[in-house]
């Protein structure tokens, strides 16, 4: 496909969809490598007009009653789950995740539109009579002003309504830079709340790099950020909204462990395991990437695991039968290839090496990769891959499990899994 027979996307500005002046970027779909659309990034100007739009429509939103706020996310809700099948066919063009995948995702972003529903109850204070001699307390929640969040590739659908739909519906303006490898879902999802009636201002959406974001955190009318994404820009963002008074919530990386024990239900383990491991091509904050199998579980879990990776289909993300599609994007895929060139290089046995699902196609994709014998100082054991790269960790004791994941630096999550209600509960 020639990039220019694609569209070039816009801003959502005060109400209206606006082109950008500035240079636009490509965006490929990762099955194929075609470009699908141009996205243009933000300059500071645009920001600035961005934020000023949206700071003013919160000045008449914020007196809006919260009951009536609401009504647009009961509208919002209801063409969601109209036009859920068109939002996760986007997603899945652009993101590479399975059609199915991308279903559940945007399943999962209409449940927190349902819970901003319920913002009447969720925002009431509290009081307590006479809380010292001649005095009443009163606890009151009022919107803040603008709000901007910047989102990440791997979740374009849900994790942005982890954010707008709470912010708008307790009365504040809110401001989306999405990732702008994803940007066709939050354009498409951006279309259908202006049709579900949110006025104008009260919602934009900007594309851009760190530019946009920069802009975005110095601006003195954007009182608020929101990030989810990778530590390093986390700590980042963390720390520039800090130095501008702004509140700040940065969500980083992870490296989450699956503990087994040899009590362990194997099949459902190794079905749980694939799932966590290689569901959308591991591009997830909660993907398990290192398994520890205690004492005797190593051989046994690692034959039908392995034998489950190789049968794993990976190709296009909306053909049926797709089992794993392809990372976002060429620059992704081979940062991940390279994680898996240090696992050889560091010692590492593979099991099975996904770089050969790679062959022959213009897509994104990896296989899976399992790496067996794996030692805590490894590359491939302590750093975030963010793709289907699974390091095995052996240990003897359930004592030895728990202090290996104690010392990774990283969250999100663990795991167990066991048949033994003590080694749970000692978990």
């Amino acid at each position: 496909m020639i990039a220019s027979d694609v569209r070039t996307l816009k801003f959502f500005v005060n109400g209206k969809w606006e082109d950008s002046a500035s240079q636009a970027h490509p965006v490929t779909n990762p099955s194929t490598g075609e470009v699908i659309a141009h996205v243009p990034f933000a300059t500071a100007v645009e920001v600035d007009r961005v934020a000023r739009a949206a700071h003013q429509a919160f000045l008449k939103w914020r007196e809006v009653p919260v009951v009536e706020r609401v009504q647009v996310m009961y509208r919002y809700k209801t063409l969601l789950e109209k036009y859920t099948d068109d939002v996760a066919r986007v997603l899945a063009t652009e993101n590479g995740k399975v059609f199915d995948d991308a279903r559940t995702e945007v399943k999962r972003a209409i449940q927190m539109v349902e819970v901003a529903c319920g913002m009447p109850t969720l925002m009431m204070g509290d009081s307590l009579e006479n809380v010292s001699r001649g005095i009443d307390s009163k606890t009151i929640r009022q919107p803040l002003g603008v709000c901007a969040g910047i989102t990440p590739f791997n979740f374009p659908a849900m994790v942005p309504m982890w954010m707008f739909p709470f912010a708008i519906a307790c009365g504040n303006s809110f401001i989306l830079k999405p990732s702008e490898k994803v940007p066709m879902t939050p354009t498409r999802t951006a279309e259908l709340l202006d049709d579900a009636g949110v006025p104008a201002g009260v919602y934009n959406v900007i594309h851009g790099g760190k530019a946009s974001v920069d802009a975005l955190i110095a601006h003195p009318l954007v009182r608020a950020i929101s990030f989810v994404g990778s530590s390093p820009v986390a700590k980042y963002i963390y720390e520039e909204s800090a130095k501008h008074g702004k509140r700040v919530q940065a969500l980083g990386g992870a490296k989450n462990h699956l503990v087994v024990m040899p009590d362990a239900d194997l099949d459902k383990s190794v079905e749980a395991i694939m799932s966590s491991a290689f569901g959308a091509a591991g591009e997830r904050c909660l993907a398990g990437s290192v398994l520890v199998p205690v004492g005797g579980a190593a051989g046994p879990l690692l034959e039908k695991l392995v034998a489950a990776a190789k049968a794993l289909e990976v190709g296009d993300s909306m053909k049926a039968g797709t089992g794993m599609g392809p990372l976002v994007t060429g620059e992704h895929r081979n940062k991940v290839a390279g994680y898996i060139e240090k696992g050889v290089a560091e010692g590492a046995k593979p099991l099975c090496d996904g770089r050969k699902a790679a062959a022959g196609s213009d897509g994104f994709f990896l296989g899976p990769t399992i790496f067996d014998h794996v030692t805590p100082a490894m590359s491939i054991a302590r750093e975030e891959i963010f793709g289907p790269v699974l390091s095995v960790i052996r240990v003897k004791t359930l004592d030895d499990a728990i202090a290996l994941v104690n010392s990774s630096e990283f969250g999100n999550t663990t795991s167990i899994f066991t048949g033994d209600g003590k080694s749970a509960r000692e978990y």
